[in-house]
């Protein structure tokens, strides 16, 4: 049966890579897959999910106006053995954009299996993953390390000479020059905000 699945991690844990051994593992049995990546990310001059370590392979291109359910029900049928939708930095859709999901896994009967980021670097969360928390039939963490060991579960803005970054938009493209992956003892440490609002909400609630 046909399920939404939300594979999630901080940065650089080898989402996109995991993502790309899932894709090739359908094309390898002969099965064709979907592929998107936002538009927003064009680093490689196109649309395409990419990871770390060099793998690379051409998506089609969301934006926050991409109906899912819609171009997944007028490409199907012209998609020989099409199996399964793939979606890479799926923190970045909306309510809607979730709810298109599972109806694909639903109506369709494809599998969708999705990939991203639960917060962002200010520790809020992100309104995809939100949804994908509450709806997602299978979620699975796919883990990384902070520095100093422990498991990493947030992610830290940095700037050019690597001190953290608090404030910003929420959505900003880049990699290791822009963001590292660290335990919650190291963010609270980094982002003074978040840790004041923590203890003034732990003040409150006493």
């Amino acid at each position: 049966m046909a399920k939404l699945y939300f594979y999630y991690s901080a940065m650089n844990a080898g989402k996109s890579t995991t993502l790309l051994q899932s894709s090739y593992n359908y094309m390898e049995r002969g099965m064709q897959v979907l592929l998107f990546a936002p538009c927003i990310d064009d680093r490689l001059g196109k649309t395409a999910v990419h990871s770390r370590i060099g793998l690379a392979q051409d998506a089609i291109g969301f934006d926050q106006n991409t109906d899912f359910f819609e171009y997944v029900l007028g490409v199907k049928d012209s998609i020989p053995n099409l199996k399964c939708v793939l979606i890479d930095e799926v923190h970045f859709l909306k309510k809607e954009q979730i709810k298109q999901l599972t109806r694909i896994t639903n109506e369709l009967r494809f599998p969708v299996l999705c990939y991203g980021l639960r917060s962002d670097f200010k520790g809020e969360p992100f309104e995809g993953s939100s949804y994908l928390l509450a709806w997602a039939e299978e979620m699975v963490e796919i883990k990384t390390i902070c520095h100093c060991g422990k498991k990493a579960t947030m992610n830290l803005r940095i700037d050019p000479t690597g001190a953290p970054v608090e404030e910003g938009n929420q959505i900003q493209v880049g990699g290791n020059e822009s963001y590292i992956s660290v335990c919650m003892n190291h963010f609270r440490s980094c982002n003074k905000t978040f840790s004041q609002t923590n203890q003034l909400q732990t003040s409150e609630s006493l």
